[in-house]
């Protein structure tokens, strides 16, 4: 396994819409195992393909660190309720913004044997499935940001100031 490069907003890569997956083969096996130790290395908790220059319909994604999702082809199924949060991207390091998901996803794809299966998710694993398919499609978490993009910085200092004032 390597790591990849991770490709940057801005790059063009990022906005074009990704080819399903026909077969697993050596080299998408390699694809994917490089795509987890690269989203492990970054500290991220899903990677899409178009994030690392392949424009294939594939997604890893871990939101415990203990439990990766391979999906290949994923198709969202059914969504419901709803979540507002902040939220950033691999893609757009530094950054995040407030993002309405839904709070519950059932999504359906192809394991690397290329069984389908589905997987249900709440909470960070719905939102994480949303913006990883979101990727395939081209579309970045930009689009749909409420407000204005913040650095990181920025949010850790104002989490500080709320922690600060809850002590008085």
């Amino acid at each position: 396994m390597a790591l990849r490069n991770i490709r940057i907003m801005g790059d063009k890569v990022l906005e074009k819409a990704c080819r399903p997956v026909d077969s697993v083969t050596p080299r998408i096996r390699q694809l994917v195992g490089d795509m987890l130790e690269t989203m492990y290395d970054a500290y991220g908790v899903g990677l899409a393909a178009p994030q690392v220059g392949i424009l294939k319909r594939i997604v890893v994604i871990d939101t415990d660190g203990e439990h990766p999702h391979i999906l290949i082809n994923p198709e969202i199924l059914e969504t419901s309720g709803e979540q507002t949060g902040y939220e950033g991207c691999l893609s757009l390091p530094g950054k995040s913004g407030i993002v309405t998901r839904p709070d519950y996803v059932r999504v359906r794809a192809f394991d690397l044997d290329m069984q389908p299966f589905e997987l249900e998710g709440e909470g960070l694993l719905a939102r994480a499935i949303c913006h990883e398919c979101d990727h395939l499609d081209g579309i970045l978490y930009t689009s749909k940001v409420e407000g204005e993009l913040k650095n990181n910085e920025e949010l850790q200092d104002e989490e500080n100031e709320e922690e600060d004032g809850d002590e008085e």
